[in-house]
Formats: C-alpha cells, structure tokens, sequence
C-alpha cells in the first residue's frame, strides 16, 4: 500500500504542493502517478518567472508508457525549477516527493489550496480510481 505525505495537498490529477514557510510551494507528481507512469524518460519544465493559473497545464512528463501533462495545483510565478530532473528524469520515480519535486511557485492565491485532498482524501480517491 502506497503512503502519501501528510504535509502535502493532492489534485485529482495526482499533482501535488507543500507550502513552505515562506510562502512559496513545492509542486511535484505523486507516488501513485509515477508508478502508474513506469520509468520515467524526460521531463519537461516550466521557465522561471512563468505565471501559471489553477490548472493550467505547466509540465510534460515521458515515461516509457506515454507522455502525461502535469498541472498546477496552484497560481503564482514559478521561481525555481528542479533542473537535476533535466539530466536525471528517474529521480521523480526514485523520490517523487523529495528530489523529484518539478517547481517552485510564489502563491498568488492560498485560498485555492482550500480545494485540494489531504492526504486521506487522496488515498481514498487512489484506492477508487
């Protein structure tokens, strides 16, 4: 049985964003996705200083299976990218929720993590689909 990190918010799209404590989030894609994925290939990153809306597709990932849009859990300005992902893609297969993070983002709206799954909910909403 999978296990999804408490501190974290999840999107029906198996993304998910970790508030740090200064206001900006993490984004990456979650242990269930990867692994429905298979080894991941290539990923493809959003520039720094992009400005992403709620759901609006921001990444690409290419596993050995398909390739899969990645969406923003939040809005804001990315300021930062994983860019160890470049070189090594895997990592998201590896540590999807440590170093196989995608982007950093300077919420411009916390409210919409409101929407989002806790970490039960997520599990739950896994376990059904």
């Amino acid at each position: 049985m999978t296990s999804y990190p408490e501190n974290l918010k999840y999107m029906r799209s198996h993304e998910w964003v970790r508030v740090e404590s200064n206001g900006e989030a993490v984004v990456g894609i979650s242990d269930h996705a990867q692994a429905a994925l298979g080894d991941i290939v290539f990923v493809e990153l959003p520039e720094v200083g992009t400005i992403v809306h709620l759901r609006n597709e921001i990444a690409v990932v290419e596993s050995v299976k398909a390739a899969s849009d990645v969406y923003s859990p939040v809005s804001g300005e990315i300021t930062a990218i994983n860019e160890e992902l470049l070189e090594t893609p895997e990592m998201v297969n590896k540590v999807p929720y440590d170093g196989g993070w995608f982007y950093r983002i300077q919420l411009s709206d916390e409210t919409e993590l409101d929407d989002l799954m806790d970490a039960e909910t997520y599990s739950d909403f896994c376990d059904e689909n």
